[in-house]
């Protein structure tokens, strides 16, 4: 009776997609068999139905859900295909930023395990390159110095919520820093400024770029030992005729609380921008 049809099996042996979708298909108004068995229930489907299939694994192939599909072959508009592609293509460009910026904090921490490792001994001082940055902070609340790690704890806590309010990954907060201004650093004075990330790139409202330079620095594993190893980092600029150019930094190369249950378990890298006389 209707041997110019195709039985649901043959239909999708053709195409290439399995029965179980193309009864899915009907449920969802994409594609409708040609003529339904009223007594066996049985699908049949025409040749040129192969068109409309074709049109729906093309919608899927660009990303299309199965409800936005329908939206389009029900309405038969192309401006909806278009209005939706457009939409579609900025959830991507979304989603590779945000790809980006998680490959970005990977890459860093990867950086930092390797420098951690091959770090050398607590204490040792040494003059540095180092490349441009990018941070994203805010000024700190309190000053974390003149307290114990609750109220560096409190800081971070902030900063991460902030952090959160701009879409920045969590994975971000890993790589953290705090700056004493120069003035204040120069005189010996410990004033918590800034509590930031390092982005790794230009982000909308980073609002500050760490210059390239030369950096006298000092590596510790201690949170406890920093106000100790800056001091000792401030002598050692001064005898070695060093004119510090910039803030203080204090970064957490590392900051992965795995090798014991200490409340911090740090890998930290003390800096600070110099120059030299001529």
């Amino acid at each position: 009776m209707h041997e110019e049809l195709l039985p649901i099996g043959k239909m999708a042996e053709l195409n290439r997609i399995s029965v179980p979708t193309l009864r899915l298909y009907d449920e969802k108004g994409l594609l409708k068999p040609r003529y339904t068995d009223p007594q066996t229930g049985y699908r049949y489907y025409s040749i040129d139905q192969n068109a409309r299939l074709d049109m729906i694994a093309y919608m899927k192939e660009l990303g299309m859900s199965l409800a936005q599909i329908a939206r389009v072959l029900q309405k038969e508009a192309i401006s909806l295909i278009e209005e939706l592609l457009a939409q579609k293509n900025e959830q991507i460009h979304q989603q590779m930023r945000q790809l980006k910026a998680q490959h970005d904090a990977v890459e860093r921490a990867i950086l930092s395990i390797e420098r951690y490792r091959k770090s050398p001994a607590t204490g040792t001082f040494s003059l540095e390159y180092i490349d441009r940055r990018y941070a994203w902070g805010i000024p700190c609340a309190a000053n974390f110095y003149a307290d114990d790690v609750h109220s560096y704890e409190a800081e971070l806590r902030e900063l991460r919520r902030r952090l959160e309010e701009n879409g920045f990954a969590q994975i971000h907060s890993y790589n953290i820093g705090t700056t004493i201004a120069q003035a204040d650093f120069e005189a010996g004075r410990f004033v918590a400024g800034r509590i930031f990330i390092f982005t790794g790139r230009r982000e909308a409202g980073a609002g500050q770029i760490v210059e390239s330079g030369m950096y006298a620095c000092v590596y510790l594993d201690n949170y406890d030992d920093e106000i100790h190893y800056a001091r000792l980092l401030l002598d050692w600029c001064a005898r070695s005729g060093y004119r510090i150019a910039g803030d203080y930094i204090c970064e957490v190369m590392t900051g992965f609380n795995v090798f014991d249950s200490d409340p911090r378990s740090m890998f930290l890298r003390l800096q600070v921008p110099v120059t030299f006389q001529k």
